[in-house]
């Protein structure tokens, strides 16, 4: 099959092959022309620096981008350029910012909206505590449960090694094994 390449080789060269098959991508024309807008997806604004300010990006980083996603509305809006979703979400906690709200103002107001469950983590209180301290508190109880056993299997087997290696023999007791090994050798 190589061979029959290299016979074509001189009857088609590379610079008689037309522009469209030098190309990557099969009816996109020639590189570096976008011969169809539709399939770049829905135009962008401009991001502005006020888009990305630390106090924007710690608000959306606290909210659930609620397209299905799983990620917080920052994450989803500069990763997903499909999710419609977030830039939504964003040009509301813009929205309110410029209404002059604070960070756990506009979290409430969201809260509010939606309920709990636009949260990241669940807030810190009530019920949701168990949350917080149940796996830890479970991690430490194993972990005291495995010590237990553990010495409880060392002790229990500590007999069972005494009687694979028994005590050594006084040295009176050694004379007279060594005296009859010598009497059952002769």
């Amino acid at each position: 099959m190589f061979a029959a390449g290299l016979l074509l080789l001189p009857v088609l060269p590379p610079s008689r092959l037309p522009a469209q098959a030098l190309d990557s991508l099969p009816n996109a024309g020639p590189s570096g022309k976008l011969w169809d807008p539709s399939r770049a997806g829905r135009p962008l604004a401009p991001v502005t620096a006020r888009d990305n300010t630390d106090a924007i990006q710690a608000i959306e980083k606290q909210l659930r981008c609620t397209c299905g996603c799983q990620l917080n509305v920052y994450t989803c809006r500069t990763t997903d350029f499909t999710c419609t979703t977030s830039p939504a979400m964003h040009q509301q906690v813009l929205a309110l910012a410029d209404q002059g709200r604070s960070g756990p103002e506009i979290v409430d107001a969201f809260v509010k909206e939606n309920g709990v469950s636009i949260l990241m983590a669940p807030p810190r209180r009530g019920f949701n505590l168990a949350g917080y301290f149940t796996p830890s508190v479970l991690i430490l109880a194993a972990a005291v449960l495995l010590i237990l056993a553990l010495r409880r299997w060392t002790r229990a087997a500590a007999p069972a090694m005494l009687a694979a290696n028994p005590i050594p023999a006084s040295p009176e007791e050694l004379e007279r094994l060594s005296r009859a090994l010598r009497q059952d050798a002769d």
